[in-house]
């Protein structure tokens, strides 16, 4: 029986179906230096599939044949800043969770709880949190710093803020709302402290935490441009393994620029090696990778 107009695939179904052609060596440093001239991210060989996986996956999406249409489009088409801001979440967005870093979020509420108290009382604690994907990092540390004030019997005077190259995971990190199982491994009065229940499957941060925690857009290649100035806490994590050692090296001077005296900085295990930044005194762990920024006369 011959097939109907109505019953023919959709342009969609065609492109899913087509396999894309392998990308070469050309093709492959092209998206490379893009990336990186872009993002400061570095895209090693063994990462082509990982490339060439989400690249596919958006030019199905679009009906595009080929990765250098694409990548033309990317470059210099009509929508080319919605179409890069679209690949950019799909090729950095990673996985997370509350409490991702028992052990670094241990040594933040410790930080805190040794702080002389009349410091505390001047005026809020600051703290942000630099890649911040779906925001489950700064809502943790909002929790901290909560669970910290009400110890030490201070006001809950603090705010954090979360950064992220992504708009779209900060629009979703902005409304606060998670699946359960973002919860897992979270201790059961946290989450009955913290989480309200909006449906079977997902929760929403409760909102004395969620006010005290802001979202904005920033690139870290463009850390000289961020609003942010005396911060007390800064956390970075999972975010420097994918750019070059020298800079690493340059973000982690940058971000120690926005530190107030005596404030701390959290890195991943691993993330800078070899490298002691001068205005920066590490702290002794060996589980969490951490520096306190000196003071003006120690340096």
């Amino acid at each position: 029986m011959s097939q109907t107009y109505d019953q023919l695939p959709a342009a969609g179904s065609f492109w899913s179906m087509r396999r894309l052609p392998d990308m070469d060596e050309a093709q492959f440093s092209q998206w490379q230096n893009l990336l990186e001239h872009r993002t400061g991210i570095t895209l090693t060989t063994e990462r082509r599939s990982f490339l060439e996986t989400n690249l596919g996956i958006r030019m199905r999406e679009i009906g595009c044949g080929s990765y250098q249409d694409y990548y033309n489009q990317i470059v210099s088409g009509p929508g080319a800043i919605r179409e890069w801001t679209i690949l950019v979440d799909r090729l950095t967005v990673q996985e997370t969770r509350f409490f991702r870093d028992a052990d670094a979020f241990r040594l933040v509420a410790d930080y805190v709880l040794t702080r002389p108290r009349e410091q505390l009382r001047k005026g809020p604690l600051e703290a942000w949190s630099v890649g911040c994907s779906t925001g489950e990092e700064p809502y943790t540390l909002a929790m901290i710093l909560n669970e910290c004030m009400a110890q030490l019997a201070l006001k809950p005077l603090f705010g954090v803020t979360g950064s992220d190259i992504s708009q779209p995971v900060l629009d979703k990190a902005r409304r606060g709302r998670f699946s359960q199982r973002k919860l897992q491994g979270m201790d059961p009065d946290r989450q009955a402290r913290y989480f309200s229940q909006t449906d079977q499957n997902t929760v929403e941060i409760v909102r004395g935490i969620r006010d005290r925690v802001c979202f904005a857009r920033l690139n870290v290649l463009d850390l000289d441009r961020a609003p942010m100035h005396g911060m007390n806490i800064i956390f970075c994590q999972n975010l420097l393994i994918y750019f070059r050692r020298w800079r690493r090296r340059e973000i982690v001077r940058k971000l120690a620029g926005y530190l107030a005296p005596g404030g701390l900085l959290v890195l991943g295990q691993g993330e800078l090696t070899d490298w002691q930044p001068p205005e920066l005194q590490r702290v002794p762990s060996e589980h969490v990778l951490a520096w306190i920024k000196r003071s003006t006369d120690e340096e």
